[in-house]
C-alpha cells in the first residue's frame, strides 16, 4: 500500500516546491526624499504574482506601511504595520492592492501592488483614489498608468 502511494506523495511534494521555488520576493523602501520627491515609497508600483512577498523596509523611525480599505482585492483584509518598523506584504489574490504610510498619507506617500492582472478590482481602486488626499490622488493616477 505504502509503495502504491509514494509517487503521489512525491508528485504533490514536488509540486509544492515549484511553487515556492517561483514565488518572488520584493522589497521597498520608505524614504524621506526619493525618485518622485519627498515622502515616497521606492519602487512605488510593485509587479507581483500570487504567492510573492512584499517588503516594506523604513529608512526612518518616523514610517510604517499598511493596507487601503476599498484598495484591495475581494476578501482581503487591510492589515497595518508598526510605526518604524518592516511591513512584509504576502500577496495571494490577484488584483492591486492600495498601500500608504499613515502619518504621511496627506503628503502622498503611496504605493500600488499589482499581483497578476488588474482587472480584478482596478475600477474599485480608481473610485477609491478620488476620495484620497490630493497629493496622494495625483501620485496615485500616476501610478495606476504604469499598471499592465
Amino acid at each position: 500500500m505504502f509503495a502504491k502511494l509514494l509517487p503521489i506523495v512525491c508528485a504533490g511534494a514536488a509540486l509544492l516546491a515549484a511553487g515556492q521555488a517561483v514565488a518572488a520576493e520584493h522589497t521597498v523602501q520608505m524614504l524621506n526624499r526619493g525618485p518622485g520627491g519627498a515622502m515616497v515609497f521606492s519602487p512605488a508600483v510593485v509587479h507581483a504574482r500570487p504567492g510573492d512577498t512584499i517588503r516594506y523596509v523604513p529608512t526612518d523611525p518616523g514610517h510604517n506601511a499598511e493596507t487601503i480599505a476599498g484598495m484591495l482585492p475581494a476578501g482581503v483584509s487591510v492589515t497595518r504595520g508598526a510605526m518604524g518598523r518592516e511591513f512584509v506584504l504576502r500577496v495571494s489574490t490577484p488584483g492591486v492592492y492600495g498601500v500608504k504610510c499613515a502619518p504621511h498619507y496627506s503628503m502622498g506617500m503611496v504605493g500600488l501592488v499589482q499581483v497578476g492582472t488588474a482587472d480584478a478590482n482596478v475600477t474599485n481602486v480608481r473610485t477609491a483614489v478620488d476620495r484620497t488626499p490630493p497629493l496622494a490622488r495625483r501620485r496615485f493616477t500616476e501610478m495606476l498608468a504604469r499598471l499592465r
